[in-house]
């Protein structure tokens, strides 16, 4: 099979049931940045991380290619390949367990720190996007809110993480300073 299909030269692409959009659509540009992320994913997990940091960010890659395909999926009626709530519940303990090893935040932080922690809070800013751009495609297409939810949260758990890949090597917090 080609990589190539010459279909989208148009400007359209197609979504699961054969229908097709304009790549401009919103539809795409959610799914697309869903994909962004999972990529910037990719290079995090390039570094030497914790196994059960590892381990957990492979799980998150593969969660995005099901937001993504949920996202690509304007039938709702079809209810395979959908974000659940226990996607998301999972991501909740996760941030829980994370949390318990860090100090209370007294103070917003800078991101940085190990490159691993700063890779993981730019991730955090692309999924943020992502969200922003899922929910202005809510207002025009109906989608499972399950992926707003999640996608949330998934930025919750980076920004988590990222403190936690700097506390477990030595590194500070840095905050800002007013």
């Amino acid at each position: 099979m080609k990589i190539y299909t010459k279909t989208g030269d148009d400007g359209n692409t197609g979504l699961q049931g054969n229908f097709r959009i304009s790549k401009s659509h919103p539809r795409i540009i959610s799914y697309g940045t869903i994909d962004e992320a999972n990529a910037a994913l990719g290079i995090v997990l390039t570094n030497s991380l914790d196994k059960d940091i590892a381990n957990i960010l492979t799980e998150i890659q593969n969660d995005l290619f099901l937001v993504g395909a949920d996202l690509s999926n304007p039938n709702l009626n079809d209810v395979k390949n959908r974000v659940s709530l226990d996607m998301t519940q999972r991501l909740e303990q996760y941030i829980d367990k994370f949390e318990s090893e860090l100090s209370p935040l007294t103070n917003f932080i800078l991101p940085g720190g190990d490159i691993a922690a700063a890779q993981l809070h730019y991730v955090r800013t692309v999924v943020r996007r992502a969200e922003t751009q899922v929910v202005q495609l809510s207002e025009k297409d109906e989608i499972n809110s399950n992926c707003i939810t999640y996608i949330n949260r998934l930025s919750d758990l980076f920004f988590v993480m990222g403190r936690l890949i700097n506390k477990r090597i030595g590194k500070e917090d840095i905050l800002w300073k007013v």
